[in-house]
């Protein structure tokens, strides 16, 4: 696994490549792009419908989490431990306000923005390590203190059971090569209080798939497909996991607390509640859960 990614992308050849070859018109990772840009502004579309939400893409890269929700949000806030990758963003057309953040000391602090919003990490579980990647959704945490404070979407672009699978035995001890299963990224996502909600994967095949001339259309048909229809979550390459706060991070439970004080999932604004139809009152007594069990919602697919 790679743990140097400011330095990386402090190259403005480096970050060039990113952006104009690795996302070329025509590639695999240009494919899955497409798709996922579909599906996340129908995600925006439906899980915003009364107010537009404010972005902050953690780890913001080039922007392009950005620019597949502009004109869905009504303001976009990016951040990015590379100053280069930051100039390369607003060059290509996110229109955020764009903020470097430190590789280490405190967890950044998201701007201050009244709810909704929507919290983006995309293309970062795999390229960093634990610690990285616990600071990142630590960050998501503060941005979305309650569970009707906005969705989180997070990427895994290395699915431990997906096809890309298969070349772990071969390619396994190399720096590029890593992968999180969903209990993976489920488990990390739990321990900071989120609960996923919903899950959808963009690509069946592999990339050498689409590197070849004549199993492209037929790789790009199905997975177009499935993508569709929602059928290739479980085991697609690429999945986006979308997540609701639920309760606090576990670190900031007293042993054996599982709900927080009930002022702890006030709104910052103190907006007035809205008459939202799927509002449901909170049952007296909730149900005894296993805190070490990694939450998903049973009816993932219904909100």
């Amino acid at each position: 696994m790679r743990t140097d990614y400011t330095q990386i992308f402090q190259d403005s050849a480096a970050v060039e490549k990113y952006e104009h070859i690795v996302y070329a018109p025509d590639s695999y990772w240009s494919a899955i792009n497409r798709r996922q840009r579909a599906y996340l502004r129908g995600l925006a579309k439906r899980a915003f419908p009364y107010r537009r939400p404010v972005q902050h893409d953690f780890a913001c890269g080039t922007g392009r989490a950005i620019r597949i929700l502009h004109g869905l949000v009504r303001g976009a806030h990016g951040y990015d431990t590379s100053a280069a990758m930051l100039a390369k963003a607003s060059e290509v057309g996110a229109y955020a306000m764009m903020h470097q953040i430190g590789e280490s000391g405190p967890i950044p602090q998201p701007v201050a923005t009244e709810s909704p919003a929507i919290v983006t990490v995309f293309r970062l579980l795999l390229n960093v390590d634990e610690a990285v990647r616990e600071r990142a959704i630590a960050f998501a945490a503060q941005a979305l203190p309650h569970y009707d404070a906005g969705l989180l979407v997070v990427e895994n672009h290395g699915n431990a059971q997906s096809l890309r699978h298969l070349r772990h035995r071969t390619h396994g001890d190399k720096p590029w090569f890593a992968e999180l299963s969903h209990e993976d990224v489920a488990a990390l996502l739990d321990r900071h209080g989120f609960t996923i909600v919903e899950q959808r994967g963009f690509a069946l095949f592999t990339q050498g798939w689409y590197g070849r001339r004549w199993l492209r259309p037929i790789a790009g048909f199905v997975d177009d497909f499935a993508t569709k229809l929602g059928l290739a979550g479980r085991f697609s390459v690429n999945v986006l996991y979308v997540a609701r706060r639920t309760r606090p991070t576990l670190g900031d439970l007293a042993s054996g607390d599982l709900i927080a004080a009930p002022d702890a999932y006030a709104p910052r604004d103190a907006a007035p509640e809205l008459p939202f139809p799927d509002h449901q009152e909170v049952p007296e007594e909730a149900p005894v859960v296993d805190p070490d069990r990694p939450r998903t919602d049973p009816d993932a697919e219904s909100w």
